[in-house]
């Protein structure tokens, strides 16, 4: 055990190390080693003449070249990822046998990438859509994978129609447009058509589906899954990763802003924090239920559109997981991983969600022509930490170098090596669930409410998330051609929520529904982003300076703000050094040119007075669209006359200095709540 548990807590970067290659200081040579004398000037037959086939040189350089791009993903083709360890807190040997969660000694290295789902890989990061949050585990026992969403639900109950799905949210074919967007006819008819869709496109047309970081989003299994005990006892699972920073979001306008001015907001952010040492973390909890309770919570567990009330069944915090490591490469890594929900250890089995069946053949099917062909697994970032020993040979792209004869079962040429494993010796045994029935294309009548969890959602909204989905719901439809389907999305909708329906449905064009509503009240408080966590960790504020700051007053705030994890960042005329009185300097990072008041979580406003009339009408945007995007905002006691000029003093979240250290601890208070709904926008 010593010795695997060696093997474990060796991280991904050991056993990466051999095929890192640092090419600085290095002779130029072909793949093959051989080193090249010109690299310029193709061979040719005379100065002028036409190129030899014989220039094997330029021949590798401009194949390899030709094939330096593979096929995008399908879905989830934007991503970015980064490495971590996961650390347990309690040990999990009641429920399941995965070593990585009865160990808590070990140290399980993880690689995890987040996505949008709609868009190419050149959209932007803050479209409204779902968020992949993939998990890759690097056990002693193989890789594990969890594949989720920071959606707990999904649109469609049925693997099969998954193309459908995606083929609807899509540009539409015959122009491709719009590109990760959902705003457009196709979907909406989807939509329409494919009520199932109900509870998902709540959470779409929430602020979860733009969140303000990668960072300060939850992640989900989706799934019903099943833990098993080393006793053969099966308990069902659902798993969720709970952000420590809190469940944050951009609004609307931010995100269309950012799309413009920083389509790598997501990238910027996740690369930056780490780069700085504010480490992203994510506590794993579980709901676990027996499986004599399966059909006592209303609903089909099975169903991928339905979450479990955590009111209900509580959410048990059994690990960390701490993001710690930048990729040394994103194609290599971030583009070559390949994540399989049929990646699993001992312990962690399926259940028959009929999405969680389909997905468990379409993500290794895909990976077959992503990454050309069946030896995917050999590529570093794929590679489990243990050494894997089967029949398998041949096939694109083969590293590994097999010896002997023998490559098949059963054999005696090898003493009938390599052997399957009990499990007693670690072998996987899947769970003998009793199955039987006819064969049939059908879906069970448990399936068939697609509406009481919608409402759930939307009862469980405060008032402002309430007003930003009618917002949503307002914009996508708006972009909607058909006359004919908006008015089926309002009417389908009104099956959720007549208050829902009859505050976007004029908006849209469409007739407000004389029927419908819910009969359903309960709702669940952990639903709504009200509840959530606010910590000033790792938050900015834009700091806008100009020459003759108050240095002593200005150096005691941003201490102030650094030793509680917030970054500041300077804004000034130009970039560079900005002088302050008592010889305090400051170094500008960012100029108006640069820097948009959505790219930063606040505003310290220090000086906005001097000769410039130009600088101080952009001071005075920077600040104005802050305000409108409900933004804490800082000011100095030097600009206190500017603030109250222009109509900002006494308004919430304004924080106008007097006492300088009662000025820092409620500047700070402001910056943790982010976000000051009740403030009238002027």
């Amino acid at each position: 055990m010593d010795d695997e548990r060696k093997v474990n807590e060796n991280s991904k970067n050991e056993q990466l190390e051999s095929f890192r290659v640092d090419d600085e200081g290095k002779f130029l040579t072909t793949n093959q080693g051989l080193k090249v004398s010109e690299d310029e000037f193709s061979l040719k037959a005379g100065e002028r003449g036409p190129t030899l086939l014989e220039d094997f040189h330029f021949r590798e350089k401009i194949t390899h070249f030709d094939h330096e791009r593979i096929p995008e993903r399908v879905v989830h083709a934007r991503g970015f990822a980064a490495h971590g360890v996961f650390e347990l807190y309690e040990d999990m040997k009641d429920f399941t046998r995965a070593k990585f969660l009865q160990d808590t000694a070990a140290k399980t290295p993880v690689f995890v990438r987040f996505s949008t789902v709609n868009g190419a890989r050149g959209s932007s990061d803050t479209a409204r859509d779902a968020r992949g949050f993939a998990t890759k585990f690097y056990t002693e026992e193989g890789n594990y994978d969890l594949v989720g969403n920071n959606i707990p639900v999904f649109f469609i109950q049925d693997a099969i129609k998954f193309p459908d799905l995606v083929h609807s949210f899509k540009p539409e074919p015959d122009n491709d447009i719009p590109q990760a967007s959902t705003a457009h006819d196709t979907f909406w008819d989807f939509v329409a058509n494919n009520q199932e869709s109900a509870h998902m496109i709540m959470w779409i047309m929430s602020d979860r589906a733009i969140p303000r970081s990668f960072r300060m989003m939850e992640g989900f299994g989706v799934h019903t899954f099943r833990l098993v005990n080393d006793q053969g006892k099966a308990h069902f699972v659902k798993f969720h990763w709970k952000p420590l920073l809190g469940v944050h979001s951009l609004i609307w306008d931010e995100s269309h802003t950012l799309a413009g001015i920083d389509p790598d907001f997501h990238r910027n952010d996740l690369w930056h924090a780490i780069e700085n040492g504010f480490y992203p973390e994510y506590e794993l909890g579980v709901q676990i239920l027996d499986e004599k309770d399966e059909f006592n919570l209303g609903f089909d567990i099975l169903d991928a559109t339905k979450l479990w009330p955590e009111e209900v069944v509580p959410v048990q915090i059994i690990g960390k997981m701490t993001l710690n490591r930048n990729v040394d490469n994103f194609f290599t890594e971030t583009e070559q991983v390949a994540f399989h929900l049929g990646n699993v250890v001992p312990g962690i089995d399926f259940t028959n969600d009929p999405l969680l069946q389909g997905r468990l053949f379409s993500y290794l099917d895909t990976q077959l022509i992503r990454l050309g062909g069946p030896n995917f697994h050999e590529i570093p970032i794929n590679r489990p930490v243990v050494p894997f020993h089967n029949n398998q040979r041949e096939g694109y792209h083969r590293q590994t170098i097999n010896l002997g004869k023998v490559s098949y079962h059963r054999n005696s040429l090898a003493g009938n090596t390599p052997k399957p494993a009990s499990p007693a010796e670690g072998g996987y045994e899947t769970y003998q669930e009793k199955v039987e029935g006819r064969k049939i294309r059908a879906r069970s009548d448990s399936f068939n409410d697609h509406f009481s969890q919608a409402t759930l959602f939307w009862n469980s909204m405060s008032p402002t998330e309430k007003k930003h989905i009618v917002d949503a719901f307002s914009f996508e439809l708006s972009n909607v051609k058909s006359e004919s389907v908006r008015q089926q999305v309002v009417d389908m909708f009104a099956n959720v929520s007549l208050e829902l329906t009859n505050s976007f449905a004029q908006f849209v064009g469409a007739n407000p529904p004389t029927s419908g509503g819910s009969n359903v009240t309960q709702s669940s408080p952990a639903l709504s982003m009200e509840h959530t966590i606010n910590s000033p960790k790792t938050l900015t504020v834009a700091v806008i300076v100009t020459e003759g700051f108050n240095g002593p007053n200005l150096k005691y705030v941003l201490n102030r703000l650094t030793a509680e994890g917030i970054m500041p960042k300077i804004i000034s005329e130009k970039i560079g050094v900005v002088e302050g009185t008592n010889g305090i300097t400051l170094k500008a990072e960012y100029t108006f040119l640069t820097a948009k008041s959505v790219q930063f979580d606040s505003v310290y406003l220090v000086s906005a007075s001097n000769d410039s009339q130009k600088f101080n009408q952009q001071a005075a945007n920077f600040i104005d669209q802050a305000y409108a995007h409900y933004k804490p905002i800082g000011a100095s006691a030097g600009v206190k006359n500017w603030m109250q000029t222009n109509n900002l003093a006494g308004k919430p979240g304004v924080v106008i200095e007097d006492d300088m250290v009662q000025f820092t601890n409620d500047f700070i208070t402001a910056i943790s709540k982010q976000r000051f709904w009740k403030r009238n926008i002027i």
